[in-house]
């Protein structure tokens, strides 16, 4: 599939800053600050936004590693907006000490603990309050999503109630899901028990998917289509992987038998061990990709666009016992390749997706993107090491691909561009590109934007010109990660002019 010639700007939801006339509450959220950035994107000519994944993390605040590949992060609803809903009043809480304007990073810990209490009391407001339009609306919900929603909602009732998301250390009637011949007794007792606590996890969902659908309709009507990530794997932790254990690879206990990872590269002389279990394929394509094609038609109703991350394990997947302490152990497996996605494609249509390519690929994933005419991605900070490679040098980018300056995972372009070194007598490879000492930033995104590349997408740390202080994540950091977030003002009408400028210089 082809997209028009465009451009973006990267900037997770949990990184906006405070819109101005908001109250701060320590966090992005899909209220003010959403809208507010929609509009800077409008007025410097961008026409898409990317995000991270939406979904609730199971570990560590990473957005790819979720409870959930369908339910969205009740820390990214906007209080202000169910104040206006009439959910809240303005004296219905209390703001910490800790979450003020300045802060420029997000301390998870400390937002959960002041914001799921307010949520909590939304809830309540609703169930006392609420008008017979939203009971309706919300029962619509519900019904509609069920097919996800119901599982959700008992697994997030029963992880709070056990103080665990492990589910194999549930109550044994609980683990083996409806293959327990007790499954069907014991969840009817637990729904009754935790009714409530259901009730609330569908109602988080439901206020989000509201709060969500209205920011997408703001974004679309001002000419912005709204970009997603997919990671490939979901957590073991998680109500898919309890409430689909045939689709994947579990032991009788509930335990993975294989899990994800990356075998030893220049990176990491043991690999990457992930954690995540493989997926049985086998099983999957008996019921036709079921679960695969309706979590890509639940994706593709919250986004137009959407990457879908880790693109090589349909090809072929680094599968580890899960009894091994490092990914050396592992082995490839031949992945389903493109049956996923004419699955998917027989039901939804076209699917407007990236492939995430990056990292040691062989020719054989390079023909399956290209047999399914997704585009791949091409990174700046990756052209410039080697002189005989230009894959990822901007002037050898393909029409066919969606350009970057770097990624979540990389340096911030400056930070990467002041520790890059040059051997004395070596060709400097960046000297055709950066050409003086004056924002050497906007030199390196116009490189990008004057690709051949159909999208560019600059990350807003980039755009801004800032150093690796903030950096979004860095790969096998367990802690400190994904907490990075813009400042009030940052964004100038300057800024929106500069890249605007460029963007239509560009053709883009």
């Amino acid at each position: 599939m082809r997209f028009p010639r465009s451009s973006g700007i990267l900037c997770h939801i949990t990184s906006l800053p405070t819109a101005v006339g908001d109250r701060e509450f320590g966090i992005g959220d899909l209220g003010k600050a959403s809208y507010a950035f929609v509009d800077f994107l409008q007025a410097a000519g961008q026409t898409i936004w990317q995000v991270l994944p939406l979904g609730p993390p199971a570990a560590g605040n990473s957005p790819y590693s979720c409870y959930s590949a369908f339910a969205g992060n009740p820390l990214l609803i906007s209080l202000s907006m169910l104040v206006e809903d009439g959910l809240l009043d303005e004296d219905d809480f209390v703001m910490p000490s800790g979450l003020g304007a300045t802060t420029s990073n997000v301390d998870y810990h400390l937002v959960g603990q002041f914001k799921l209490p307010v949520l909590r009391q939304a809830f309540e407001k609703f169930n006392e309050d609420a008008s017979e339009e939203q009971r309706a609306d919300f029962d619509r919900f519900v019904e509609l999503n069920a097919w996800w929603l119901d599982d959700f909602g008992r697994f997030e009732a029963l992880m709070r109630h056990f103080g665990s998301a492990d589910w194999t250390k549930w109550p044994a009637e609980l683990v083996r899901h409806a293959a327990h011949p007790e499954f069907d007794q014991a969840i009817e007792q637990w729904e009754a028990k935790l009714s409530t606590e259901i009730q609330f996890a569908e109602f988080q969902q439901y206020i989000f998917d509201v709060q969500w659908r209205k920011l997408k309709q703001y974004a679309n009507d001002r000419n912005v289509r709204m970009y997603g990530d997919m990671p490939i794997f979901v957590a073991h932790e998680s109500a898919d992987v309890w409430a689909n254990q045939s689709v994947f690879c579990l032991a009788e206990d509930g335990r993975p038998t294989f899990v994800a990872g990356v075998p030893p590269d220049y990176f990491s002389k043991t690999g990457q061990l992930w954690g995540n279990p493989q997926y049985r394929w086998d099983a999957l394509e008996k019921t036709n990709y079921r679960w695969w094609v309706q979590r890509f038609g639940y994706a593709f109703k919250q986004f137009d666009l959407m990457r879908i991350d880790h693109f090589r394990g349909f090809e072929a997947y680094w599968e580890i016992p899960a009894t091994a302490k490092t990914a050396v152990s592992g082995k490839w497996v031949e992945g389903p390749k493109e049956k996923v996605f004419d699955a998917a494609r027989e039901k939804l249509g076209e699917l407007a997706l990236i492939a995430e390519d990056l990292g040691m690929i062989t020719e054989e994933v390079h023909e399956l993107r290209d047999k399914l005419g997704f585009p791949g991605m091409r990174v700046l900070q990756f052209g410039f090491y080697v002189a005989e490679d230009d894959f990822h040098r901007p002037s050898a980018f393909p029409e066919h691909s969606v350009a970057y300056t770097g990624t979540h995972d990389n340096d911030t372009v400056m930070g990467w561009y002041k520790e890059r070194q040059v051997a004395e007598g070596e060709e400097d490879l960046l000297a055709g590109v950066v050409t003086s000492d004056i924002d050497i930033h906007l030199q390196l995104i116009w490189a990008v934007l004057n690709s051949a590349s159909d999208t560019a997408i600059i990350p807003v740390q980039d755009l801004l010109g800032l150093g690796n202080e903030a950096r979004m994540n860095m790969p096998g950091l367990a802690d400190g990660n994904w907490a990075w977030r813009l400042l009030p003002g940052q964004l100038t009408d300057s800024v929106a002019r500069t890249i605007g400028e460029m963007t239509r210089n560009s053709g883009r």
